[in-house]
């Protein structure tokens, strides 16, 4: 039996293709998304380890493919794009260890 992943590797080639239900909207996304993928500020390389890193932060499969290979494109090595998503990792555990003080603040509300 074979099986059946929610996840395509083609969708991500079709993403252009999200103008068709909404033309403006997408082409103004387009727009932007390319405007802030410029270098400015950052190098095309630190926003590509930055996108990285939120790809893994938020779990996408699609962008977590797109960024490893533009990462590689910009000249990053694997050393660093692994230091990246340890860095999402990092934040992501301390984000949920944070809520730890809404719930410990809860219980002594509660217990006292």
């Amino acid at each position: 039996m074979e099986k059946e992943f929610y996840f395509n590797k083609d969708e991500l080639k079709q993403f252009g293709n999200i103008v068709a239900f909404q033309e403006a909207m997408g082409k103004k996304f387009f727009d932007y998304y390319g405007e802030v993928m410029q270098e400015g500020a950052l190098t095309a390389r630190e926003k590509s380890l930055i996108a990285l890193a939120v790809a893994h932060a938020i779990q996408c499969p699609y962008c977590i493919d797109a960024y490893s290979h533009e990462c590689l494109k910009q000249g990053s090595d694997e050393e660093q794009m692994m230091e990246a998503v340890h860095v999402a990792a990092a934040i992501r555990a301390g984000t949920s260890l944070v809520y730890g003080v809404q719930m410990m603040n809860h219980v002594k509300k509660v217990t006292m």
